[in-house]
């Protein structure tokens, strides 16, 4: 089930999955994990590995080194089931919920390190002697713009879900009005 070929034979469901999966790896998730995350987040009952590996045609060994990734996403969750001694999974639903997981999973793994990392290379170019000006006003300028970003991803997750998705639907009547860009109304 990992490649995408259009037929009508596929279900919606079938097709929604592998194209989750092929996004996951243009995103830089693997795609067995994106795929994996796509069938339990349209489950519409708690999978255990087994059905997971049957229902996707992914070995199982795969299956269970995707469900401890999206574990420490918190993308998904162990959960019992009656009379099954087995691990069962469920995904997060709320798609808000989801991408809030999702950033600040990307950030704490990319976007903190990077930050760092700039921070010391512009410690560092502050008393190196015969390193150019302009080298260092531009490793000023990332630093700048990383804190900047930093800053405002924590201030968007202190604003509550419901607000959020209020704001973002708004689109160019926010721009409108701080005046920057989008449609003129009159």
């Amino acid at each position: 089930m990992t490649e995408i070929i259009e037929n009508d034979r596929q279900s919606a469901k079938e097709k929604f999955i592998l194209y989750w999966g092929d996004m996951g790896s243009q995103w830089g998730v693997n795609r067995s994990v994106a795929q994996i995350h796509a069938l339990l987040y349209l489950s519409t009952h708690p999978l255990n590995a087994e059905q997971i590996s049957e229902e996707l045609g992914i070995a199982r060994s795969n299956v269970s080194n995707s469900l401890k990734e999206l574990v420490n996403w918190r993308l998904i969750q162990r959960v019992p089931v009656a009379g099954d001694r087995r691990e069962h999974f469920v995904a997060e639903t709320d798609v808000w919920e989801m991408a809030l997981l999702i950033t600040k999973g990307r950030k704490q793994r990319e976007i903190d390190p990077a930050i760092k990392a700039i921070d010391i290379c512009v410690n560092e170019a502050e008393s190196e002697p015969g390193i150019n000006p302009v080298v260092r006003e531009r490793m000023r300028n990332m630093q700048d713009f990383l804190q900047t970003a930093d800053r405002w991803h924590e201030q968007m997750l202190a604003i509550p879900k419901s607000k959020l998705a209020t704001l973002m639907k708004m689109g160019d009547k926010v721009l409108n009005l701080l005046k920057i860009g989008g449609k003129k109304t009159k």
